[in-house]
């Protein structure tokens, strides 16, 4: 059996996280730290309420220092959050067993009414990173005690959903019918370490101000003041040298500059993706011809030597990252880079010489040059590419509004669960995923691995899955790319096991500032 870590959840283990464990998670070094400041290159990920922040990595990350969710992860495990112990009835029911003693941010006691209330809600307002649908029911047994049962088994229902899905104080959003547009401080009321003013969020700036919430319910916060502040990519090592950050994203060229002074953190190839997104329902991309002749044109391997500085592994065209428990090795020699066979199958497709426009983030130089060099590999095999640079939002946008061809895109959350390979093709919703259901196989293996408890009998759809998308092509993975953070050792700054939430690959998890 393939090791995974899909059933570390299975009931039996998760009661272990009892309440007497539940005191040694609280923090004894309340205030030690008074200021922190974290740097970031893109600044602005949105006003970091549930239903208003960017639905990108950092936007849930800002989001997360200000709602809580029923469980967590830290460094290594599943950890208690709202809910101090959890277990299973059947193979579709959780128990949920909450905290004492728990306050919103305005002083409210929070119950088990807030938890299923949050659900109802969710049914009504989808909130963008969790399918709450799975759930049939929230009952509250009594005000510590959730009952929720799903329509069906749902293997990854604790990580993607318990872990993931931020608990709404019920006497706050019962009363908002639109909370995507909801910018009250209210807005902001959360269980979370921290409290936010709407002052001290400035979209413009890109900077957000966090202090920390005294009667936090795992002790006061360690930090005390929390900052985001934007910088150039460029001068992240010169604003760690001087004080004026505390931890940065670096680049590879830094690491020598900064290592005697500064601990580094490396992200493992496979947690962030680069690829190519293919607008499949426009001609000449909607022929599956087309989308091979791209994945036989583009050299991966040039892309991680050149684009990446050798820091990467070239992507699978099953999406799954080769070095993942989940991959399927039958895949290993599909489309190497044969500019002849793509030159074969545009002939085969009668492709006319259209011009193609690919997009390109022009505030990411390492996809600047992944663009550069896809538009060479394309023009060679006889593809006329328009390569267009925008802004990273304008090119999220773009692609959701289905407004595009190519784009060279890129997303973390390749990790833990392997439901994120349904996640990334058929949910019709995210602009991360492929939006894919014109295989009507592909998505009958992807649903029904969702509720497959067996893990061989799931490995074995999750490898049938992987290569009905590689002969596909809805997408293209080019790499998975390495990436490096710096920090002044001050926090214990760490990269979550799996991925905060769905798998977020970003070392600031809250529990870090709270200091245990």
């Amino acid at each position: 059996m393939r090791d995974s870590l899909l059933w570390m959840v299975a009931a039996g283990l998760l009661v272990l996280f009892a309440a007497g464990c539940t005191a040694a998670f609280a923090s004894d070094e309340g205030g030690s730290v008074p200021v922190y400041t974290v740097a970031d290159t893109t600044g602005d990920w949105g006003f970091p309420s549930p239903f208003a922040h960017y639905a990108r990595g950092p936007g849930y990350t800002r989001m997360s220092f200000l709602f809580d969710t029923l469980i967590w992860k830290n460094k290594t495990e599943y950890v208690p959050a709202l809910a101090e112990r959890w277990e299973m009835e059947g193979d579709d029911v959780y128990i949920f067993h909450l905290r004492d003693g728990v306050t919103w941010h305005d002083g409210e006691e929070f119950t088990a009414d807030d938890v299923v209330f949050t659900v109802e809600y969710t049914l009504d307002h989808p909130y963008q990173w969790v399918d709450s649908g799975i759930i049939e029911s929230a009952e509250a047994l009594d005000e510590s005690t959730v009952r929720i049962t799903l329509s069906e088994p749902y293997a990854p229902f604790l990580d993607q959903v318990a872990g993931t899905l931020p608990i709404l104080p019920e006497h706050i959003w019962s009363e908002v019918d639109d909370p995507a547009t909801y910018r009250d401080q209210d807005a902001l009321v959360g269980t979370g370490p921290y409290t936010l003013d709407v002052d001290d969020y400035d979209k413009v700036q890109g900077t957000y101000r966090y202090v920390a919430y005294q009667d936090y319910y795992r002790g006061e916060p360690m930090v005390s003041e929390l900052r985001f502040v934007k910088i150039s990519a460029p001068n992240a090592a010169a604003e760690l040298r001087q004080g004026k950050v505390d931890t940065a994203p670096i680049e590879p060229e830094m690491i020598d500059l900064l290592e005697d002074d500064f601990e580094i953190l490396e992200v493992p190839a496979h947690w962030w993706n680069y690829k190519l997104m293919i607008n499949h329902q426009k001609a000449p991309m909607s022929d599956k011809r087309f989308r091979q002749a791209l994945a036989r044109a583009i050299d991966r391997d040039e892309l991680v030597d050149i684009a990446a500085r050798g820091y990467g592994l070239a992507g699978s065209p099953g999406f799954v990252p080769p070095d993942n428990d989940w991959y399927n090795p039958e895949i290993d020699d599909l489309y190497p880079h044969d500019p002849a066979e793509a030159e074969e199958l545009l002939d085969d497709l009668g492709y006319d010489g259209e011009t193609i426009e690919l997009l390109v983030r022009g505030n990411d130089a390492e996809a600047e040059r992944i663009g550069e060099l896809i538009e060479a590999d394309l023009e060679a095999v006889g593809i006329d590419v328009d390569l267009r640079t925008m802004d990273s939002k304008t090119v999220d946008s773009k692609v959701g509004d289905w407004d595009f061809d190519l784009a060279v895109s890129g997303h973390g959350g390749v990790i833990g669960d392997p439901n994120f390979l349904a996640k990334n093709t058929i949910d019709m919703e995210g602009f991360n995923s492929a939006r894919y259901d014109e295989n009507s196989d592909l998505t009958e293996l992807l649903e029904e691995q969702m509720t497959e408890t067996d893990e061989d009998d799931r490995q074995d759809l999750i490898d049938q899955a992987q290569v009905l998308y590689a002969e596909d092509v809805p997408a293209l993975s080019l790499y998975y790319t390495e990436s490096f953070v710096a920090h002044d050792g001050r926090v214990d700054l760490y990269y979550t096991y799996n991925g905060m939430a769905l798998g977020i690959p970003i070392a600031l998890n809250k529990l870090s500032f709270v200091g245990v």
